[in-house]
């Protein structure tokens, strides 16, 4: 087995195949030993600063209860509550923390950043969502289908639909190859991951035996497990940003009739969240009085058909950041 201690985990690319397969046997025996009673505590004495420079529900409670299961202590820094960026760059920033704490997750914005960070703490860093990459989600995500789907990751073909230009779109192609899967993105021409990230993927399948396929035809998805999405539009950004992506992802609605496409019974669906799925959301209300869609990137009906699926995808992000944190700065038994 690899030894990950005090390694930084930044980016589905930083592994190999065994090294992620190590993580989710490690998240699927905590979740085991945290449900069954018996968990062992490995971050007693552990101090561990949270950079949260993007707001959030899932990561933020995640790393908060999972380092609270082990034993240790979270520290959470918001840009109104530090110096960061401001009046300390991240470097100075970096070199103070990693001082003072243990362990060191950041969520915000460009990639670059979190690399900064990591190269000057001097402890791990670990990435609790930028703009380019998500890899903590996708952990969540790949044990979330080891339970739900009756073979191996190697064996599972999955299809991310929509928008695939960003985080998730580049994690899944990713990590997907990474584990040898049959991964399809299936989006618009202008909405596909860039070159580089193609690029990247296509070298890990050559050494994993993954299935790449990037199209734009929605019949893609026939004989997937697994159909995922994300949201196409986020809160701030200006209603004619909005209409003009709607417009061009509006085909790509993870719906009945898609799902039926995949010719599989029990395909599921899949949802890192949140997700604009009914109007009970600020952003669902006013993309329906622009639209008129009830729903975005996933409909009611699919989403609730899904829910234990969605909402135990949503419960594996603790597990699989304990796994990180335990195996990076635990205590080595």
């Amino acid at each position: 087995m690899a030894d990950l201690y005090g390694r930084n985990f930044l980016k589905e690319l930083d592994f190999t195949c065994g090294e992620w397969t190590q993580m989710l046997d490690l998240a699927a025996e905590l979740k085991a030993a945290k449900k069954q009673g018996r968990e062992q505590r490995r971050l007693v004495g552990r101090n561990i600063a949270l950079i949260f420079e993007k707001t959030s529900t899932r990561t933020r409670c995640a790393f908060e209860v999972a380092v609270h299961d082990q034993g240790g202590h979270t520290t959470f820094l918001d840009p109104i509550a530090s110096q960061i960026g401001h009046k300390e760059s991240m470097p100075d920033t970096a070199r103070v923390l990693g001082r003072m704490f243990d362990g060191i997750e950041y969520r915000g914005f460009e990639q670059s950043r979190v690399e900064e960070l990591a190269e000057y703490a001097g402890v791990p860093v670990w990435n609790g969502l930028t703009n380019e990459w998500h890899p903590t989600q996708m952990l969540s995500d790949q044990l979330t289908i080891r339970e739900f789907v009756d073979h191996p990751l190697h064996e599972t073909a999955v299809a991310y639909i929509g928008d695939a230009r960003y985080n998730m779109g580049n994690s899944w192609l990713v990590a997907s190859a990474l584990m040898g899967m049959d991964v399809r993105i299936i989006a618009p021409e202008a909405f596909q991951p860039c070159a580089e990230v193609r690029e990247s993927a296509e070298k890990l399948a050559a050494d994993t035996g993954a299935r790449i396929t990037i199209t734009d035809e929605i019949d893609a998805v026939e004989g997937v497990d697994v159909v995922a999405t994300d949201v196409w539009v986020s809160m701030g950004e200006p209603k004619e940003v909005w209409a003009e992506r709607i417009a061009a992802l509006r085909g790509y609605q993870v719906n009945a009739d898609l799902m039926a496409r995949t010719g599989k019974a029990h395909s599921l669906a899949m949802h890192c969240l949140p997700a604009f799925h009914d109007l009970g959301t600020e952003v669902g209300r006013q993309v329906y009085e622009l639209t008129g869609m009830d729903a975005l990137e996933i409909t009611h009906e699919v989403f609730e058909q899904n829910a234990e699926v969605i909402f135990t995808e949503a419960e594996n992000r603790m597990h699989t950041i304990k796994a990180i944190v335990v195996a990076t700065v635990g205590e080595r038994s």
